[in-house]
């Protein structure tokens, strides 16, 4: 017996995405300890955008994926019951993939100007700088998410009897759907972070070539690895489901039934390897950069691990002179 495509989709998010939010919030913990611990990630503004990048992809696995598995898992969607976590989840949400989103484009143009043969450019590389960047930058985005807290409301169904958290306005249901799903967190960071990363990694082949501390073009080399292998990822993970999403708004596909369960099965698997996105970038890491898996061991002997460590008492063997 042919087992329902509907069912083939929930089981994907049951299984797939559970697996993919448990190694997520595990790997970006890790990250962000890591990142936080070593004092070469933290006077490199690459890394402190990696490192908010961890912190906001915990926020976007918690608060945007881990409903949707529970849907699968026990069919309860806690928005539909507290208008509060209804207007909350959607505003944080958005926010945590819109800062995530940012930081990792800032991370490649970072690499970019770091790694750039013209000093003035290089000044752009700074710390205090990306400080601020990230601090405006995240007021942005929480703003941005204004919107959210006053459209997203409860809806009762007049067939069903049931409550809904849904839009209701019809011009911000537009911006969502076309500009902000599908192009500003869609499409604009593939272009930016591809093209940056393309360029620092035409840079990194140069340094050999430059006048440079070993120390700097060592990290520089890391940090350019880590964000190209990361884009290079990411562009599998993030470009179906924004391709097929932006598909399923055209109206003129979804009038079939039977092309809407076949639609939403393929938006089920590209909408895990959505999320795979924000879960994926310490394990990446790890796989790309030796050096990285080494301070990572580092981090856990040293720094994670001293703290259970029973002090040792020292005896004195030496009888003092009376």
């Amino acid at each position: 017996m042919a087992i329902p495509l509907t069912v083939i989709g929930q089981e994907i998010i049951r299984y797939c995405g559970t697996f993919t939010f448990a190694v997520g919030i595990i790997g970006n913990i890790l990250n962000t300890i890591e990142l936080l611990s070593l004092r070469t990630f933290r006077q490199s503004p690459c890394a402190f955008y990696l490192t908010i990048m961890s912190i906001s992809n915990i926020g976007c696995l918690g608060f945007s994926f881990s409903p949707l598995i529970m849907v699968a898992l026990i069919n309860f969607d806690l928005s539909d019951v507290s208008l509060f976590y209804c207007k909350f989840r959607r505003c944080f949400s958005q926010a945590s993939i819109g800062i995530s989103m940012t930081c990792w484009c800032l991370a490649t143009i970072d690499q970019y100007f770091a790694t750039c043969l013209y000093p003035r450019w290089q000044r752009f590389s700074n710390i205090k700088l990306a400080h601020y960047v990230v601090a405006i930058t995240s007021v942005i985005w929480i703003l941005h998410g204004i919107p959210y807290l006053i459209y997203y409301t409860h809806v009762r169904s007049s067939v069903t009897n049931k409550t809904t958290c849904t839009g209701v306005n019809s011009a911000f249901n537009f911006y969502r759907t076309y500009i902000f799903t599908n192009a500003i967190i869609g499409c604009v960071p593939i272009v930016v972070a591809g093209g940056f990363s393309l360029l620092a990694y035409r840079h990194i082949q140069l340094l050999a070539y430059r006048a440079i501390p070993l120390v700097r073009r060592d990290l520089d080399k890391q940090l350019t690895n880590m964000v190209f292998v990361q884009v290079l990822v990411f562009v599998f993970t993030l470009t179906p489901y924004t391709t097929i999403n932006t598909t399923v708004t055209n109206i003129n596909l979804t009038n079939d039934q039977s092309t809407q369960i076949k639609i939403q099965l393929v938006l089920n698997i590209t909408l895990v390897l959505y999320y795979f996105s924000f879960a994926c970038p310490f394990y990446l890491y790890l796989c790309s950069s030796e050096r990285f898996r080494r301070q990572f061991i580092y981090v856990l002997s040293k720094i994670v691990a001293k703290p259970w460590q029973r002090p040792r008492i020292i005896v004195n063997h030496i009888v003092p002179v009376s």
